[in-house]
């Protein structure tokens, strides 16, 4: 999942980038209202923090513009404002959620979970499902049949991408746009390789295999029909 992050407070920015990270995450990161409403309005972002002292634009009116253009991306608020009216404003305002600084990270770790369930276009947005392959995104737990299985940051993040989506073929650069952020290199072959990786993890030892490549496209994962003969 990809977070944009607009917050001028360079030792917040770096705590809430680093935990999101760590929490596997890809997350683009600016000081400027102004370049974040550029990067919102340019990048398909699961979900959006944004503190609304910020230099260019304020975090307000940032958010009231991408509303009024149409942009529906889950927004947290984070904000030294603390009263009731200020926390109305921001929601009347268009923001999803409103986060009081000082805070805990696990708490906006939380928040922003739920808001990309409540953002995601998946139903069953707590409990991803393909054949007997099971994602619980709460509790980040990934099962094949009784089996629990161990994923990495990056590995998780794609297969809850592709799980999102399953049914549907994404593409490498659909894979790029939604793990990694600004900084990455697309002519490298990474998306290969951690999907190989995840196969492993996945597919390897059952002989139904899950994760499909559609040739010249990208990827997508279905569950294998049923013979119901």
């Amino acid at each position: 999942m990809r977070v944009l992050l607009v917050e001028d407070d360079p030792k917040i920015a770096s705590f809430v980038e680093n935990g999101l990270r760590e929490a596997g995450f890809a997350v683009d990161c600016t000081d400027d209202g102004e370049a974040g409403l550029h990067m919102a309005l340019m990048v398909d972002y699961d979900a959006a923090i944004v503190d609304i002292m910020l230099p260019g634009l304020d975090g307000l009116s940032l958010i009231s513009t991408l509303r009024h253009r149409g942009i529906d991306i889950p927004i947290l608020v984070l904000s030294a404002r603390h009263t009731v009216d200020d926390r109305i404003t921001g929601l009347q305002r268009g923001a999803d959620d409103y986060l009081v600084k000082p805070f805990v990270f696990a708490e906006l770790l939380a928040r922003v979970q739920a808001l990309v369930r409540r953002g995601s276009k998946t139903v069953e947005a707590n409990r991803l499902v393909c054949g007997d392959l099971t994602v619980d995104v709460i509790h980040r737990e990934v099962r094949r049949g009784p089996r629990t299985i161990d994923l990495q940051p990056k590995e998780y993040a794609l297969l809850e991408y592709l799980m999102r989506n399953r049914g549907r073929t994404v593409s490498k650069t659909m894979i790029i746009e939604h793990i990694w952020d600004f900084h990455f290199d697309p002519q490298t072959n990474v998306v290969d390789v951690l999907v190989h990786r995840l196969r492993n993890k996945i597919d390897k030892d059952y002989p139904d295999k899950l994760i499909h490549t559609i040739r010249g496209i990208g990827y997508a994962i279905k569950a294998p029909l049923v013979d119901t003969h």
